[in-house]
């Protein structure tokens, strides 16, 4: 009797300390997870500096994107020009937060609209399955045996080369990868107990889709944009480089690097092509080690 009474009171004494805790919540849990991951913390911060950075770029930047100055032509970094000048006399620190505002509308923006898209295909296909399955995903397999590079490269040479444009362009070759996977997960979702509980109550197909599967596949979705964000920004890029993205004198990150492209410029104005391409590298980089993290973070097969 006396071991029982002193155990009870053991166990008061551990409640009243807090040792015993309430179970954790998926967004303590999924935090705690996420933190673990040192890059994915480091590249998050990088980019909440940059995205804060682009869109307070008017208040920020000391002289206008386009603003031309003879005198100050190619001039190294200074108190004046914190990252020096091209060979247009303008300022690169101001061109590099007005061309972040380009190249992550563009991510951002084209990302958006082929995820949305490429979710309403994906759940269609995978929550009715049969023909209906069968049609979109043979129509997925014929935009995904077009070469992607050849393509873009086409309709940016028809299009004149804009930031809407690109946007759209980017949208409409990048939805294949999300519908694909999207309906991967609704094919393992459709069978489970919610689901088919709905079903018996009558529930609508459209509204079983989109609030009741739809949020137990965000993960891999909000996985998938992440990682996309950082391959359309190297895409823009690469387009702005070879003269077919963003035109002068709309500032962009790959246009800045294709204009620093000269023999002489690159070994007497070293600044000139650095700072947009470490830009470039550094943010896509960002974006991949934040979406390395969120899959870890979303993965329940994961351990703490």
């Amino acid at each position: 009797m006396a071991q029982t009474n002193s155990t009870t009171e053991t166990t008061k004494d551990i409640s009243l300390h807090g040792v015993k805790s309430k179970p954790d919540s998926m967004l303590r849990i999924f935090v705690r997870k996420f933190m673990k991951n040192k890059l994915a913390v480091a590249g998050a911060i990088f980019l909440f500096i940059v995205i804060s950075a682009a869109i307070l770029a008017p208040v920020i930047a000391p002289f206008s994107p386009e603003q031309q100055s003879l005198v100050d032509r190619l001039k190294p970094p200074s108190k004046e020009h914190l990252l020096g000048t091209d060979r247009f006399g303008r300022d690169l620190f101001t061109r590099l937060l007005y061309g972040a505002r380009v190249s992550l509308l563009v991510g951002f923006a084209s990302v958006l609209g082929s995820i949305t898209f490429g979710t309403v295909v994906g759940a269609i296909a995978g929550y009715f399955g049969g023909w209906i399955d069968a049609v979109h995903m043979r129509f997925v397999d014929i935009v995904l045996s077009i070469p992607q590079i050849f393509l873009l490269i086409t309709l940016v040479t028809i299009f004149k080369p804009g930031v809407d444009k690109l946007i759209i362009i980017f949208a409409m070759l990048g939805w294949t990868t999300t519908a694909r996977l999207v309906r991967g997960e609704f094919l393992s979702l459709r069978s489970r107990e919610f689901v088919l509980a709905s079903k018996t109550i009558g529930t609508r197909a459209h509204k079983i889709i989109f609030s009741h599967i739809l949020p137990n596949a965000m993960g891999p979705i909000i996985v998938s944009a992440t990682l996309s964000v950082g391959s359309v920004i190297l895409a823009e890029s690469a387009l702005s480089y070879i003269g077919l993205g963003i035109q002068p004198p709309t500032a962009s990150w790959g246009n800045m690097l294709q204009d620093g492209q000269n023999i002489t410029i690159l070994l007497n104005s070293w600044w000139y092509p650095l700072f947009p391409g470490l830009m470039i590298l550094f943010t896509v980089l960002s974006f991949n080690f934040v979406g390395e993290g969120l899959r870890d973070a979303l993965d329940p097969k994961i351990n703490e």
